[in-house]
């Protein structure tokens, strides 16, 4: 969600001043890598679920201010629309029993959600992009109260001179064009975000991992092939996301980075300060060691795999790598498996970069990034210099991998094997959510509100989702 701010609007004089107190900061975090003053904690892992609340005839529902009070928890927090909402977890180093901490909050989270959700009369789903939506969801009266959204809705449009925001996007039998006037359609796509602190030492492996892991997690995660009706995407989400925010500059602001980090991690929160526009210049006044104007500039910065900057409960500032590429949903069963993949894979991968061993160059894994959100576990990708089917780079490499990666990091056996097995029997079946919605589709026909309810039932269920019938 990102922290509050205090106002929407800005004079032009606080612009130099935002960016003054950024390079400070920056110098700041710079002095303490050289002098060590940062935390060395083993890898500690968390997650942000994004969903929907809909009504009966499964549409968006926007409640969320009253859905966030009856919740009455940090755990639960808003987000760009009133039909969103964000649900957290108490973060756990990555050993031991740690999938079994994770799964139990996150059962008794998500179950709240949909007692808070139920007595509302209406219902909390969680699902990559929902498909009974319509292009006049995305009006500013839908938008969340907070005065963050509406500052970066009037900045993101200033960036653009007042040119309407732009979606353009092609699938193999479809092709959605749709001009829009706020940042509203970013809201149509809700992400089950992972995320790892590991030891600065080790960041910048752990970033350069995280990509070359993607192409992967997002054919094996895909959720969102259906917006406005129309089939595009095996994940939606991600050309969506890219051009719902685009400002317009020569850099993207949603996208999947440009290069491996090289030395540290550092090398992404230098870019950000020479190459990004700042969008909100506010002023903070709690000193430079909170970072909290070099934390906002990143916040309005959406690479697919974001470094972040946070703190230990003692105080001492700490990285994280926040991986941004898989939608929310099916099940919970179905997230903690794409989590548990993601940490093996990258787990391996980021001891391979280290030793200068990448099994693809950044081009490369750009390229395989996008073929992938396109055609999820239907797509080709090149792996080592090979063109590999993804699903059998997958079976044959990567669940091996990701079982070495819990191995290494001391996850418990049993655990490891149960979240694993599901990725293994989703891939050979050929089932995530992008293939069982496009099935139902094929079958059934475009309606949608009864694509929704079969999903929303299928939810309540618990089962994985190579589990559910087309029916």
């Amino acid at each position: 969600m990102g922290s509050e701010i205090g106002r929407t609007s800005f004079k032009e004089e606080e612009w130099p001043r935002f960016s003054h107190n950024l390079s400070a900061e920056m110098q700041l975090l710079e002095e303490k890598i050289v002098s060590g003053s940062y935390s060395s904690r083993a890898p500690v892992g968390g997650f942000e679920i994004e969903g929907w609340l809909i009504d009966e005839q499964m549409r968006p529902a926007p409640a969320n201010t009253e859905f966030l009070e009856r919740f009455d928890s940090e755990l639960a927090t808003s987000e760009l629309a009133k039909f969103n909402f964000e649900l957290n977890n108490t973060p756990h180093r990555l050993c031991d029993d740690a999938f079994a901490k994770f799964a139990k909050e996150m059962r008794t989270t998500c179950k709240k959600a949909n007692a808070v959700a139920e007595a509302m009369g209406i219902r909390a789903l969680i699902m990559g992009i929902l498909p009974t939506l319509k292009p006049t969801d995305f009006c500013l009266e839908n938008m969340s109260e907070m005065k963050r959204y509406h500052a970066l809705n009037e900045q993101v449009l200033k960036e653009r001179g007042g040119r309407p925001v732009q979606l353009d996007i092609s699938g193999e039998k479809s092709r959605l064009q749709l001009q829009h006037d706020s940042v509203m359609l970013e809201s149509a796509a809700t992400s089950f975000q992972i995320h790892t602190q590991v030891p600065f030492e080790r960041a910048h492996h752990y970033y350069n991992a995280s990509i070359l892991a993607s192409a992967a997690t997002v054919a094996v995660s895909a959720n969102s092939p259906l917006l406005f009706g129309k089939a595009l995407w095996h994940e939606t989400r991600i050309p969506l996301f890219e051009q719902s925010v685009d400002t317009g500059e020569g850099r993207k602001r949603v996208s999947f980075g440009s290069s491996f980090a090289n030395e540290s991690i550092l090398e992404c929160f230098t870019e950000n300060m020479e190459v990004y526009d700042v969008l909100l210049p506010v002023f903070f006044e709690g000193g430079r060691e909170r970072f909290e104007h070099l934390r906002l500039h990143n916040g309005t910065i959406w690479r697919w795999n974001r470094p972040l900057i946070g703190f230990d409960s003692d105080g001492t500032v700490h990285f994280r790598i926040e991986h941004r590429v898989m939608p929310s949903g099916p099940s919970l069963i179905d997230m903690l498996a794409n989590a548990a993949f993601y940490y093996g894979v990258a787990t391996v991968l980021a001891g391979q970069c280290a030793e200068g061993d990448f099994a693809a160059d950044f081009s490369t894994a750009q390229n395989n990034f996008y073929l992938a959100a396109r055609y999820g576990l239907e797509s080709e990708i090149l792996w080592e210099g090979k063109s590999r089917a993804i699903k059998d780079l997958i079976l044959d490499s990567l669940l091996p991998m990701a079982e070495e990666g819990l191995q290494q990091l001391g996850i418990d056996k049993s655990d490891g094997e149960k979240y694993l097995s599901i990725i293994r029997e989703r891939v050979a079946s050929g089932q995530n959510g992008a293939t069982w919605q496009l099935a139902y589709v094929q079958k059934y026909g475009e309606d949608m509100q009864r694509l929704t309810e079969a999903y929303w039932e299928h939810q309540q269920t618990g089962k994985a989702v190579h589990q559910w019938e087309v029916k």
